[in-house]
């Protein structure tokens, strides 16, 4: 079984504006299924797709089981239009910082306003430095996991 381990922060707005960064990979994605404790979610990128199921996150939300499937983008494009109701949008950024890979996600439309970096790791218990643009930690609450965004979206927190 493939098990996801990340963690997730949020991101100062003025450093990251600030910061020298590289393009971009736009993302858009839908959920064929979502309900606590698994996801199958459907990913279209600049030149691919993704199917990704997702099992349950521990407590923590710290890990969960995960397998993901390149597919051809044109099906990915296919399947979010006929089979998912609502979409999220982001460009992300891959940055490496102190020989880590940050994954920092620039939410668009009704999730605009949103910055999040996401590292992943080996174990649970890894150590890591995290780059000044990295602020508070919000991997335990659940409302910034991608399924609980499509249904809340950040513009209806306030």
């Amino acid at each position: 079984m493939a098990l996801e381990i990340e963690r997730k922060f949020l991101v100062d707005h003025s450093q990251w504006n600030t910061l020298k960064k590289p393009l971009p990979n736009y993302f858009i994605q839908g959920y064929l299924h979502s309900e606590p404790g698994k996801t199958i979610r459907v990913r279209a990128t600049n030149f691919k797709g993704f199917i990704t199921i997702k099992g349950k996150s521990t407590a923590d939300g710290l890990s969960r089981s995960e397998f993901e499937y390149e597919i051809p983008k044109q099906e990915a494009l296919e399947l979010l239009s006929t089979f998912t109701e609502k979409t999220i949008e982001k460009n992300r950024y891959e940055i490496r910082f102190e020989g880590n890979l940050w994954e920092v996600d620039v939410f668009e439309g009704d999730n605009a306003g949103l910055i999040v970096a996401e590292i992943e790791l080996e174990s649970a218990e890894q150590s890591f430095k995290k780059p000044d643009w990295v602020v508070e930690e919000v991997t335990s609450d659940f409302r910034y996991f991608n399924s609980a965004l499509i249904e809340k979206p950040f513009k209806d927190w306030i």
